[in-house]
C-alpha cells in the first residue's frame, strides 16, 4: 500500500538529480592557436591602472597557393596573403622576455588561445577586437641574415 507512493518519490527524485547532474557535467573544449610567422612592429609594454601590464606586438603570416596553369602563366601564378595577428603577453616572465627580445622582422613561433573583446576607441565608438594571448614563444633563426 505504500510501496507505490515511495517508488514515485523516489523515481521523481532520481531523476530530478540525474538532471542536476547531467547539467553539472562538464564538457571538453580546445581554444589553441599556433603561428609562425615574422614580427610587425617591436613590442611596446602597456600597463593599465590597476591591471598587470602586457606585452603587444603584431605577428604576420603568409598564405600561399598556385593558381592553374594558363597561356600567360605556363607554370601558373603564384598568389599570396598576408594576416596580421595582434599577440598579447600576460605571463610574467614570458611578457618581459617577450619584450625584451622580439624585435621586428624576427621570425617566431608562438602558441596561445584566441580571446575576442570589445574596447572603447578615443571617440566613444565601441570595437571589436581579436588577440591571441600568448603562452610559448620559440624564437627562430633567421637564415638571410646569417647568410648575409
Amino acid at each position: 500500500m505504500f510501496r507505490r507512493p515511495v517508488l514515485q518519490v523516489f523515481h521523481k527524485f532520481v531523476r530530478h538529480e540525474s538532471e542536476v547532474v547531467s547539467s553539472l557535467v562538464l564538457e571538453r573544449s580546445l581554444n589553441r592557436v599556433q603561428l609562425l610567422g615574422r614580427v610587425g612592429q617591436d613590442p611596446v609594454m602597456r600597463q593599465v591602472e590597476g591591471e598587470n601590464p602586457v606585452t603587444i606586438f603584431s605577428l604576420a603570416t603568409n598564405e600561399m597557393w598556385k593558381s592553374e596553369d594558363n597561356e600567360a602563366y605556363p607554370m601558373g601564378d603564384i598568389s599570396q596573403k598576408t594576416t596580421w595577428h595582434r599577440i598579447s603577453v600576460f605571463q610574467p616572465g614570458l611578457r618581459d622576455v617577450a619584450y625584451q627580445y622580439v624585435k621586428r622582422g624576427s621570425r617566431i613561433y608562438v602558441e596561445g588561445k584566441v580571446d575576442y573583446g570589445e574596447y572603447m576607441h578615443k571617440n566613444n565608438v565601441r570595437r571589436q577586437a581579436t588577440t591571441i594571448i600568448a603562452d610559448n614563444i620559440i624564437f627562430l633563426s633567421d637564415q638571410t641574415k646569417e647568410k648575409a
